[in-house]
């Protein structure tokens, strides 16, 4: 089973059951679930070969090991992505410039719309998820090539 269907069915024994943390423990994975006091799960996720875990609701971008050099806007959480509110236009567009704090989409997850933010500086280069589709968390949803500008 792949991890992130595996993450998706403890989510939902954790909520049908209504557990507040679980922990597993398969070969050399770990997965930790945690609810918050906000009601959102908190995730931890330990694989052999990776030194950090990854948190939920963290927006990372991860450099492609393509020789584009360019960074990857991912998925903070499960949910629905837009490009837009409804009824404005996208937040961005193929070629357009972004900042650390530029929207560039939203990610609705159980009613709440959360916006994701770029958190790097660049063009966005090539938008990676159809409108109105369910993404996983850390999906790549934009490709941006860093400007030059960037720490």
């Amino acid at each position: 089973m792949e991890l992130i269907e595996k993450v998706k069915k403890l989510i939902s024994l954790m909520n049908e059951n209504g557990l507040a943390e679980m922990e597993v423990e398969e070969e050399a994975t770990k997965i930790r679930l945690k609810r918050n006091s906000m009601d959102s799960i908190q995730t931890s996720i330990q694989l052999p070969d990776v030194k950090s875990s990854l948190q939920e609701g963290a927006t990372k971008y991860l450099t492609s090991q393509d020789e584009s050099n360019t960074s990857e806007v991912v998925a903070p959480m499960v949910g629905t992505f837009y490009t837009s509110a409804p009824g404005a236009g996208p937040y961005v567009d193929i070629g357009d410039e972004v900042g650390e704090e530029t929207v560039v989409c939203i990610v609705e997850a159980m009613k709440i719309m959360n916006e994701v933010k770029a958190e790097t500086k660049g063009k966005i280069v090539e938008i990676l998820v159809e409108n109105g589709t369910a993404v996983e968390y850390g999906q790549p949803l934009f490709s941006v090539e860093p400007s030059g500008e960037e720490n």
